[in-house]
């Protein structure tokens, strides 16, 4: 139990009506989690108004309300709080009501489109092995050193967050790595929480069904840098166009990294392998696991955040060459007849190039590349001919299927994509809207030596279709048509 005058402090508050001094027992913006004595925050959701829940978290118990409008009837014995923006108040009276867990705990955000959960659990295994207790928040999984909690956001609401972080602190984190989403930035989830330093990696075509303009998308992320202390480092990818906009405005420690330019975190590729990569970070040479350039910008990173953190050179260095790819990043099989199998995540346009120029990088040009890609349903449409066209240009084949269709059919998903195909490139291109038949032809056009890369899901272990999400893992059935096959 709280003093509700206590959970209050930064909720920017143009109004109370009703006690302060009373007793919290919990905090919630879901009405059906209201019990006796809960502070109700009404807030305006994408799809919901929390306002109109309000006499409905009442009658289940709640002693408050947090709300940008008071309704116009209102009860004696309810206490209402009207503030400026009920989001916003949320991410202050979470961290509050949890003693304000982001202040006890070195905590990391990356941002940017590609490359923030890479980041992190490369982070959290690394800081894992240097024997550090950690938290880690990323889209695949939360975690608690060994203990796993499943993820449902790229970064969760305001009070799970707290709650989280609450708990990494109870049970003794000094660190914590976390993926910030634009998402998370402007719907207020990340307000009040306090970040010992800030990563950007990126920022590419992606969210705009949500942002509507890059500007938009840009100043997203770019806003959690503004907000950063001044005790806090905010580090960025100098190679990005964008990169050093983001730290236009912020008071924190400014640090960079690059593969091209001068930056205080400089890396080479001395050599690059389907069986990892030689790096030379900072004049000290490294072999690591990962694949691709666009590894090279993540452990880069990685290698960064761990010297800004005054951990031991030569114990990242050693660390960094033990650690395996993320799983669906980059994940690739080889088949006893030589056929090489890879799912990635890469969802965006610019994640599916940077993939398919790596297996352009490590091919020897003798064999075929065979590339399956889909897109999601009700996001961006914009990217989808991108996509398909970017798929074209690198690969000798290419099968256009269904990724996670959602509420659309997904036959207009991909007629969207067929836009991106030219004339040219119409007698390589299948479209296969069954992404398991999808994968199982592609198995069956390749010969030995040859790639196909399955893009789009990655870790996922399910299948969205008309809102009902069915099991689905693209490592599991490419493994099963492997034997079922005999290639």
């Amino acid at each position: 139990m709280k003093l509700l005058s206590e959970i209050l402090y930064k909720a920017r508050i143009e109004e109370v009506i009703g006690s302060t001094h009373i007793a919290i027992s919990s905090v919630t913006f879901d009405s059906r989690k209201v019990k006796k004595d809960t502070l109700f925050v009404a807030t305006r959701g994408t799809a919901t108004d929390g306002h109109k829940f309000i006499e409905k978290a009442i009658e289940a118990g709640a002693a408050a309300i947090v709300c940008e409008e008071v309704p116009e009837v209102m009860r004696d014995n309810i206490t209402y709080i009207k503030v400026t923006d009920s989001t916003l108040a949320l991410g202050f009276i979470a961290c509050n009501y949890f003693d304000n867990p982001s202040q006890k705990i070195k905590l990391i955000g990356v941002t940017g489109t590609n490359g923030k959960t890479t980041t992190v659990t490369l982070l959290f295994n690394l800081f894992r092995t240097l024997g550090c207790h950690v938290g880690l928040l990323s889209t695949v999984e939360n975690k608690i050193d060994n203990t796993v909690i499943p993820a449902s956001h790229t970064t969760p609401d305001a009070l799970s967050l707290n709650e989280l972080l609450n708990a990494m602190v109870e049970q003794g984190c000094e660190y914590a790595f976390m993926e910030v989403s634009s998402h998370a930035v402007v719907q207020n989830r990340i307000a009040g929480i306090q970040f010992t330093g800030a990563v950007f990696s990126n920022i590419t075509h992606d969210h705009l069904d949500y942002h509507k303009t890059f500007d938009e998308y840009i100043k997203a992320k770019k806003k959690f840098f503004d907000n950063l202390p001044e005790t806090a480092f905010a580090l960025t990818n100098k190679d990005d166009k964008n990169g050093m906009v983001m730290l236009q405005n912020t008071k924190a420690k400014k640090y960079s990294y690059s593969l091209l330019n001068v930056a205080d975190f400089k890396c080479k590729i001395l050599e690059n392998h389907l069986n990892g990569l030689l790096l030379n970070i900072n004049n000290h040479e490294v072999w690591v696991k990962l694949i691709g350039t666009f590894n090279a910008y993540n452990v880069t990173a990685v290698y960064a955040v761990a010297s800004l953190l005054k951990q031991d050179t030569v114990n990242i260095l050693t660390t960094l060459s033990n650690l395996n790819s993320v799983e669906g990043r980059f994940q690739y099989v080889k088949s006893s007849g030589g056929v090489i199998g890879i799912v990635d995540y890469a969802h965006t346009p610019d994640a599916l190039k940077n993939v398919l120029e790596t297996i352009k990088d490590i091919r020897t040009g003798n064999e075929q590349v065979i590339t399956l890609v889909g897109c999601g349903g009700d996001r961006d449409a914009a990217k989808r001919p991108i996509m398909a066209n970017i798929a074209c240009q690198y690969s000798n084949r290419v099968i256009l299927t269904s990724d996670n269709p959602r509420t659309e059919d997904p036959e207009e998903i991909l007629n969207q994509m067929q836009k991106g195909v030219d004339a040219v490139d119409a007698k390589k291109t299948l479209r296969i809207s069954d992404r398991k038949e999808a994968i199982k032809t592609a198995l069956t056009l390749a010969q030995k030596g040859d790639i196909i890369l399955i893009a789009g899901k990655g870790h996922e272990k399910y299948q969205e279709i008309k809102g009902v999400k069915h099991h689905f893992d693209d490592m599991e059935i490419l493994k099963e048509n492997i034997k079922t096959l005999g290639i």
